[in-house]
């Protein structure tokens, strides 16, 4: 096919950059290989196929020997999945005011998921065993919902990592408490490049009993998968990614995904990029007048506050969200494919708007 008609194909402009989120990125070129090789011919639907198979082994290579991968479509499935698996009819799960469970997953898990949010205000996203206790309590009184799940973010919503002694006595916490501990890590690989550790360090290796893996910001197409650590921990988990709408029958297509992305080093290069990106773009406009970095930048995002006028002019020149439109607070988030150059332009963008 010509230039010219692959041109006239494309529905967008391929040289469109932007800050708003690490899933405007699209999909790494190793993910789209390992999918092109995966189409071939037939395989048993409904993760009877070899690459399902072969994922487990893979899985159980980052996060230990009794690990058990359930590949599924999205994350707010697997958010939902992991907490009914881990909750009662009449449970709660106590997580950060922040977390997306709560804030940006239109109710699902207490629609879908039938259980209860209990939410901590916290500063910095990051639960702590003393924040944890406000909501820990009246597990025999039949008027409150029973906390039954600790959900803390990998890294968080606000960009800040919980260090593995951090976990780890949020998890000795919980279990003294007789809760279990979910962990979303939908940005899980940017925590273990930050932490300069491997994915188990903070996961099975500190106590967490389920975790949502999360693939689609770290240059997978689509899928994300529920990763069991503590099979003793959960009840039907397979049944329950059946109810709640997440069992694809073409699963080597997610699985595909998984095995290119985690089989070798892509998901840390991947995730060491987009942070190296957040810090280069951090470091740039750190000394810019009237511009405020307000969280630590520790993964892919760099949280700041500005004026108003100069994020709508701005925006119109890069996409990127407002966190907090009243108080002038926005998130820039990098992506497995942010170039320097990219970060570069839009410092200088911002410098102009901010001097005009």
């Amino acid at each position: 096919m010509s230039t010219d008609a692959t041109d006239a194909k494309r529905r967008h402009d391929p040289g469109t950059r932007g800050f708003a989120s690490d899933n405007y990125a699209g999909a790494h070129p190793e993910v789209l290989a390992a999918l092109a090789l995966a189409n071939g011919g037939h395989q048993p639907a409904y993760g009877a196929d070899q690459y399902t198979a072969h994922l487990q082994q893979t899985v159980r290579s980052h996060f230990g020997s009794r690990a058990e991968a359930y590949p599924v479509f999205n994350g707010t499935g697997a958010n939902v999945i992991s907490l009914q698996a881990l909750t009662d009819r009449w449970g709660a799960v106590i997580c950060a005011d922040s977390a997306h469970i709560h804030v940006d997953e239109c109710g699902a898990p207490e629609r879908v998921g039938g259980l209860k949010l209990l939410t901590v205000p916290t500063d910095d996203g990051k639960l702590t065993p003393e924040l944890i206790d406000r909501e820990a309590y009246g597990w025999d009184d039949e008027h409150r919902a029973m906390p039954q799940v600790v959900s803390i973010t990998q890294s968080t919503e606000l960009g800040t990592v919980y260090t593995v002694e951090e976990i780890r006595a949020i998890c000795d916490h919980a279990h003294e408490r007789g809760m279990r501990v979910h962990l979303d890590g939908a940005r899980i690989a940017n925590a273990a490049a930050a932490l300069d550790r491997p994915m188990r360090a903070f996961t099975n290796a500190a106590g967490v009993d389920v975790v949502s893996l999360g693939g689609t910001k770290n240059g997978m197409l689509f899928g994300e998968a529920v990763v069991v650590l503590d099979p003793g921990a959960v009840r039907a988990m397979k049944h329950l990614r059946k109810l709640s709408m997440q069992l694809a029958s073409k699963m080597r297509f997610i699985s595909a995904q998984w095995d290119a992305l985690l089989s070798g080093d892509l998901w840390l290069r991947n995730a060491r990029h987009s942070n190296a990106m957040a810090r280069r773009l951090a470091e740039g406009v750190k000394d810019v007048d009237g511009v405020e970095i307000l969280q630590p930048v520790q993964a892919n995002a760099v949280f700041a506050r500005l004026p108003n006028e100069v994020s709508e002019r701005l925006q119109k020149r890069y996409r990127f969200y407002f966190w907090d439109e009243a108080a002038g607070d926005v998130r820039w988030m990098c992506s497995f494919d942010t170039t320097p150059e990219d970060v570069d332009g839009f410092v200088a963008a911002l410098r102009e708007e901010m001097g005009r």
